[in-house]
């Protein structure tokens, strides 16, 4: 029979290992404390992390209004170039024919138009409205002013937009009349402060953008032989949110901003009534003043709503929260089951080990995607910007001695660079489709061919066929299957000369697009492996290529929930098929 003593002993003995003892409360503790250092520290870092990213958003909206804007003043300038050019008068038709090919809606999105403006003294004034109202006999300058000279908008193309401001002389109002004066005097392209365009029912801020030309192409040195041999100018009026929706969607970005010139604000996001991202606390605000021809904008940035939540969904408030939650496992673990406290504690160890990995592994994905970010946007487009600027400059210092020839081979050189930015943004937009949805517009099979062709460099000796007809589809990663398809029928042909043709059919659920080439076709045996990523059926030193075309085009057809088959008997002509789902 057990002694009673011994029991009660034993009792207190048991009782006494189920109760908190001072090392429990100790170790429950310092782990809350750990948790909490772990989470300050890596709030810390985080917050870095996001200041980091905060100042690369606020640096490339700022980029991308001045890259938009030398995009403008380069047009402007090339408007110069033409009428330095030719040897007759500009008229009405012979400036809308030139405007017209410049296709102003969709190369310069953003832009209101483009006209010339020119200078007339009051001696020429009869003489230019007789020749003026020769096409347009309503045509007149306004409104009266008393200074003693005219500076009337002359044309202006696309006209009907803009038909309001046709006449209209820059000298009754001092901010236009001193910017068109500040252009004449230093034969450098101005902007006017903030303006109301006259053709803006909306009555919302804009301004001018003038460059100047001097009588018979000259470029005159000194001040005095500007304002003698001063014609004109070009110039384009902007509505500032209409500037802004071309260059930077606030869809597309992280950031709200509001632009002013000398505390007169010309764009403003919290004005958008459709805005629903405009965050009234915002985390990071920054202030940026670049000059722009002749003035100053004033950038205030802040981050907006999608910013914040993202932030806010960020590792160290999982940090927190498993750390609090493994404390209270920890307590309830020492309340219920003392003595079980080292497994516990190993447990721990291991979902902390666990969590560790895994910020390390995200924390990596998200540098390389960041740095693949930044390659593309910056160490890609900065070189190609500094190749366009380069050929103005030519263009500039050389229009007057290098031959015909020369001209038009700058002239491929600048529509070729504009070609390649325009490719490196596709691949910008490729790199992304996981994540952006492109809408589908209607395209031409015939027109779009065509354009392929002079961006890939086709040689002569290969005829491509496309049919005429317009199919509805998302254009941008469309393009880059099609010119992968091409460029790789016309690499791996044996032979100068070729025939590629395109042909479409449509299905009940699919656009049918097939190319076929009369090269020297695919093995069935390899049709497989000729849709992996990085491989080719012939050695790299005798094809140029990285052996990804097949593979991105798969990619994409994939996304939009197609397919990609390959026909071909493996002696002669390869037939690929693009199944691609509507809508």
């Amino acid at each position: 029979m057990l002694d009673p003593k011994n029991i009660h002993e034993e009792r207190e003995k048991l009782l006494k290992a189920g109760q908190m003892h001072l090392v429990h409360w100790l170790i429950v503790v310092l782990s809350i404390v750990i948790t909490l250092i772990a989470w300050y520290y890596s709030k810390s870092q985080l917050n870095q992390k996001l200041e980091a990213k905060f100042e690369r958003n606020a640096e490339q909206v700022v980029n991308l209004v001045k890259e938009r804007m030398k995009l403008y003043e380069n047009a402007l300038w090339s408007g110069v170039a033409y009428i330095d050019s030719v040897e007759t008068e500009i008229t009405q038709p012979r400036w809308a024919l030139y405007a017209n090919s410049l296709k102003i809606d969709l190369t310069y999105p953003g832009i209101n138009g483009i006209g010339i403006i020119y200078n007339i003294k009051p001696d020429q004034l009869n003489s230019y409205l007789d020749e003026q109202r020769q096409y347009r006999p309503n045509y007149k300058i306004h409104p009266n002013h008393t200074e003693s000279e005219y500076w009337p908008i002359t044309y202006i193309e696309p006209v009907a937009p803009n038909k309001m401001a046709v006449g209209l002389d820059m000298a009754f109002e001092t901010n236009r009349y001193s910017s068109v004066k500040k252009a004449r005097d230093t034969g450098e392209a101005q902007l006017t402060g903030p303006i109301t365009l006259v053709q803006d029912a909306k009555k919302t801020p804009g301004f001018l953008f003038y460059t100047p030309f001097y009588k018979n192409g000259s470029k005159p040195k000194s001040i005095d032989e500007r304002r003698d041999l001063i014609e004109g100018v070009v110039y384009a009026p902007f509505i500032m949110k209409n500037l802004m929706q071309g260059t930077l969607a606030e869809k597309n970005r992280q950031v709200s901003i509001k632009i002013t010139d000398s505390g007169d604000i010309l764009y403003d996001d919290k004005d958008n009534k459709s805005l629903t991202d405009f965050d009234n606390t915002p985390l990071f605000t920054k202030q940026i003043d670049i000059k722009l021809n002749g003035r100053v904008w004033s950038f205030s940035i802040q981050s907006n709503l999608s910013f914040r939540n993202e932030s806010t969904a960020n590792q160290s408030s999982y940090i927190l929260i498993g750390g609090l939650f493994i404390d209270s496992m920890l307590l309830g673990l020492f309340l219920f089951l003392s003595r079980a406290n080292r497994l516990a504690l190993d447990y721990a160890d291991r979902i902390n080990s666990s969590l560790e990995t895994k910020t390390k592994h995200l924390e990596k994905s998200n540098k390389d995607l960041e740095q693949f970010s930044y390659v593309a946007s910056h160490d890609l487009k900065s070189p190609l910007n500094a190749i366009k600027q380069l050929v103005g400059w030519v263009r500039e210092d050389c229009i007057d001695i290098i031959p015909e020839e020369s001209k038009n081979h700058l002239d491929i050189l600048t529509q070729r660079s504009d070609r390649m930015m325009k490719l490196l943004n596709d691949l910008l937009d490729y790199s992304r489709i996981n994540r952006t949805e492109f809408k589908s517009i209607s395209i031409n099979l015939k027109e779009m061919t065509k354009d392929l062709d002079k961006l890939l460099d086709i040689p002569s000796g290969f005829n491509i066929i496309a049919p005429d007809i317009n199919i509805t589809i998302p254009e941008v990663p469309f393009e880059i299957v099609l010119r992968n398809l091409l460029s790789n029928s016309i690499k791996h042909h044996d032979k100068e000369n070729g025939t590629i043709i395109i042909s479409y059919e449509q299905g009940n659920d699919f656009h049918i697009i097939t190319v076929e080439d009369d090269g020297p076709g695919i093995p069935e045996e390899f049709h497989e492996k000729a849709m992996e990523m990085f491989q080719t059926l012939k050695p790299r030193d005798k094809v140029e290529g990285s052996g990804m075309g097949l593979s991105m085009i798969k990619k994409i057809v994939t996304h939009y929930q197609g397919s990609v088959m390959i026909h071909s008997d493996g002696k002669r002509g390869t037939r690929i098929l693009i199944f691609w789902k509507k809508n």
